[in-house]
């Protein structure tokens, strides 16, 4: 398979990828958190192509991604005032609720459950790409299974080219996180992924929520189970003071360093960017310095803690 690269310009548009979907294609395409490959997410088939190209285990569920708040209720059995609430204040954007799914929605998505996660991005390419598919899209990130997540088109075709019909080429992500999920399925809400919207600013609008989920046989949401956001190399999270003993354990090996410059927001954003030049590099062990868990910190410390395997 070529996969076909479509730069947008001022004057292009997207009836050729919104046409690849529909008819049960593959497509990557740019959101404001990571770039997304996309299938129609009603289309089981379309849906199973996606685990292929990633090496995706089939128990870990997709996000399906609407471009308008409307195309929700067909995909959901009800809508409980607090998601009502919640996609009144954050969409579109960074946030992906998950609820009690229609009959419409292929189990292939949901990992065999009765709850689907959904968001509507903030990206105009995306929102776009969607409304003229005329269908709902599921979209996991747009990377081989384990690996950082995408924050630009070279890292798609890194993992996928040759594997995926098309990509759109819409520049570098705005976030570099992939969003925050809460499950609104239960009496207490439950953050099972953070992201760049915080608990804190989530309470403000809907009250307590719970942030100690567990994956149980089937997680609820992405990034729940299994060793997620990895480069090859060996990821240890580190103070600025333990550096240098740990470069001298170290010995012969081949060492990079990612500290915070900047603020958390630059932090994230260029992330799995560095991950990936290190591999490229050939560096057999990263020491990231940890930052503090508040804020979006919480989010960068979740990525960083799966990407070294300790959660």
């Amino acid at each position: 398979m070529k996969t076909l690269r479509i730069k947008l310009g001022n004057n292009s548009d997207l009836r050729l990828p919104a046409s690849i979907l529909r008819k049960g294609g593959l497509v990557a395409f740019p959101t404001e958190t990571v770039y997304g490959l996309g299938a129609n997410a009603l289309d089981e088939n379309a849906v199973k192509k996606i685990f292929e190209a990633k090496g995706r285990p089939s128990d870990n569920p997709l996000i399906v991604h609407v471009s308008d708040k409307e195309e929700l209720f067909a995909l959901v059995s009800k809508v409980p005032e607090k998601a009502q609430k919640l996609m009144d204040k954050f969409w579109p954007g960074p946030l992906t609720l998950v609820l009690n799914k229609s009959k419409s929605v292929p189990r292939a998505v949901t990992a065999g459950q009765e709850t689907v996660a959904i968001r509507m991005p903030n990206n105009k390419i995306a929102l776009e790409l969607i409304k003229q598919s005329g269908i709902p899209v599921a979209a996991p990130s747009a990377n081989v299974s384990t690996r950082p997540s995408p924050t630009e088109a070279k890292h798609v075709l890194e993992d996928l080219d040759g594997k995926i019909d098309a990509i759109i080429d819409g520049g570098r992500t705005d976030i570099g996180l992939e969003s925050t999920v809460i499950d609104l399925t239960s009496e207490t809400p439950t953050i099972l992924r953070p992201g760049k919207i915080t608990k804190e600013e989530l309470e403000k609008v809907i009250g307590k929520i719970e942030t100690k989920a567990k994956a149980g046989k089937v997680a609820k949401a992405p990034g729940m189970k299994y060793k997620h956001y990895s480069p090859k190399a060996k990821v240890i999270l580190v103070t600025k003071k333990e550096i240098p003993s740990l470069k001298r354990k170290l010995g012969t090996k081949k060492i990079g360093i990612i500290l915070k410059e900047g603020t958390f927001e630059e932090f994230a954003k260029s992330l799995f960017s560095k991950f990936r030049e290190m591999d490229k590099k050939g560096i057999e062990v990263i020491l990231v310095e940890k930052i503090k868990e508040k804020g979006l910190g919480v989010a960068i410390m979740n990525r960083l803690k799966k990407a070294a395997g300790e959660i």
